[in-house]
């Protein structure tokens, strides 16, 4: 690939349009990111008080369930939305969906009405992180969007470990309907942002949906999360329920494949997997998610049970990870931004990843504090290594009339990994618990308690210091299984970035088109 003439602007340059002003921009979309992200953390720590307030323990689960498979199921199809009707439009109707979401789950009276509400909130929310990214795009080349990624990961990063604190405070301090009140204000700046000041070219293809792949795909996805999150915990593995979801899953996934080859628009198109690029990209981003994102929630589990810290405490604990995902996501992107060479960011984010999974499985219950915090201050520097570098690298070699596409492909495959990685982790975790607990704790001591409910402080001061102590060696045992499987998925995601190409970042765009953009001029690997 050569650079156009020195002194001329380059064909199709990636530039904002006339009337767009870029921070107020760039602002509204970290905001709109840190809402999404945020959220999703944000309501752990309210669920005890939802569930004594609303009642319906028996399905305080599906609060969080039933916003993560509505934003999974949404994530695809609101790339492809943009594609057809401009990025714009498709971002302030995710914004406005998020909002009512939110003003009805705070307003909600029951565990049902709430589980309802949160659905339309994850509706609004797989919008949110996808159009940001795809604005981002179409606004600038892959070169200057690189320092932009930067920010995200940061945002990313903050949400993600604040979530819980805030949720806290907000639920002491005022109560849990401001868990999700609160998003009100600041969505309401991000609309008001994005409307006087995003302006964008407007759209010209003809708007052809894919209905079929809207609903073949979102049958797969909901029957796989189900069928994570329910084996061997809910049901059994080979029960009637779970071997019809696999079966399910199956069959949607072929319909959607079929459906995807004759789609004029597809939700997913399929000729994107011809370039190697944007298809490891996407194997890479799954063992990210399921790893790096669905086995941080054990960590803070950890700290609170085993080590005997308060959430306050354990959040403290948890910046050093937090600040080590900051820096190398900082300092990498800085680094591909300059140099516009990416490949060996995943590649030592899987290697050093691996490395952080082995640490975290040697954890027990007379771990040093100091020594966890070092565990985990590798893993996050692991962490950060591939945040933005995945979906930089898929855009790099992207055709423009399926930018959208692209990014919502890899946010969404990041985020079903995430959703796996948290459903098959728990099923690990809490089998092994309960084997643990049964061979630890003498007999009879926890009669009528759950196993779950150990987590609870006030349950733990309760039991006897030889119980409570017989407790915090049977989580550390059952949590280490958890962090052992993660090394052969980091295994494959190493195996999967050694074959990268490394395809410099362009600095100017291809221009439109339907084709894929072949691979020339890739660097060394």
């Amino acid at each position: 690939m050569s650079a156009p003439p020195a002194g001329s602007a380059p064909p199709h340059a990636a530039s904002p349009a006339p009337g767009t002003t870029v921070k107020p921009v760039i602002a509204a979309c970290l905001l709109a990111v840190f809402l999404a992200m945020l959220d999703s953390q944000i309501v752990a720590t309210a669920l005890p008080r939802i569930v004594a307030d609303l009642g319906g323990l028996d399905r305080f689960a599906w609060v969080t369930t039933a916003y993560i498979i509505a934003g999974s199921v949404t994530t695809p199809v609101y790339g492809k939305l943009g594609d057809l009707f401009g990025r714009k439009t498709v971002f302030l109707v995710a914004v406005v969906l998020f909002l009512i979401g939110s003003a009805a789950s705070g307003a909600a009276q029951s565990m049902e009405q709430l589980i309802v509400f949160r659905a339309v909130q994850g509706v609004g929310s797989g919008g949110l992180f996808v159009s940001v990214l795809a604005i981002i795009g179409q606004l600038f080349s892959p070169r200057e969007g690189a320092k932009y990624f930067n920010l995200f990961g940061m945002v990313f990063a903050g949400a993600a470990l604040a979530g819980p604190a805030v949720g806290g405070v907000l639920t002491d301090l005022l109560s849990w309907h401001w868990v999700f009140l609160i998003n009100l204000p600041i969505g309401a700046v991000v609309f008001v942002l994005v409307v006087r000041c995003l302006h964008l070219p407007p759209t010209t293809r003809q708007a052809r949906v894919d209905y079929p792949g809207f609903v073949t795909l979102s049958a797969a996805i909901v029957s796989l999360t189900l069928l994570a999150g329910w084996g061997g915990v809910t049901y059994d593995w080979l029960s009637p329920q779970i071997i019809g979801l696999g079966l399910l899953t199956v069959v949607m996934a072929v319909l959607f494949v079929a459906a995807e080859q004759r789609a004029a628009e597809p939700v997913i198109p399929l000729h994107l997997f011809r370039d190697s690029t944007f298809s490891i990209s996407v194997l890479v981003s799954i063992a990210a998610g399921i790893v790096f994102l669905g086995a941080v929630n054990f960590l803070a589990l950890y700290l609170q049970v085993v080590t005997g810290a308060s959430p306050t405490l354990s959040g403290v604990v948890l910046l050093p990870m937090m600040f080590g995902l900051v820096a190398s996501s900082v300092v990498s992107g800085q680094i591909i931004t300059r140099t516009g060479h990416y490949k060996w960011y995943p590649v030592l984010s899987m290697a050093i990843g691996i490395v952080g999974a082995l640490l975290l499985s040697t954890m027990g219950a007379g771990t040093p504090r100091p020594v966890v915090i070092a565990y985990m201050l590798v893993f996050g520097l692991a962490a950060g290594l591939n945040m933005q570098v995945l979906t930089m690298a898929a855009q790099n070699t992207a055709p423009r009339d399926d930018i959208g596409a692209v990014h919502a492909t890899v946010a969404f495959t990041r985020q079903l990994g995430t959703t796996l990685g948290i459903s098959v982790f728990a099923a690990i975790f809490y089998n092994r618990l309960t084997g643990e607990l049964a061979r630890r704790v003498p007999g009879g001591a926890l009669d009528g308690t759950e196993p779950g409910s150990l987590a609870s402080h006030d349950v733990l001061e309760k039991l006897t210091v030889g119980v409570r102590d017989a407790v915090e060696h049977a989580y550390a045992a059952a949590l280490s299984p958890v962090f052992l499987t993660a090394v052969p998925v980091l295994v494959a995601g190493l195996a999967a970035a050694l074959c990268m190409k490394d395809i410099p970042l362009r600095t100017w765009d291809h221009g439109g088109g339907s084709g894929t953009v072949p691979e020339q001029g890739a660097g060394p690997g």
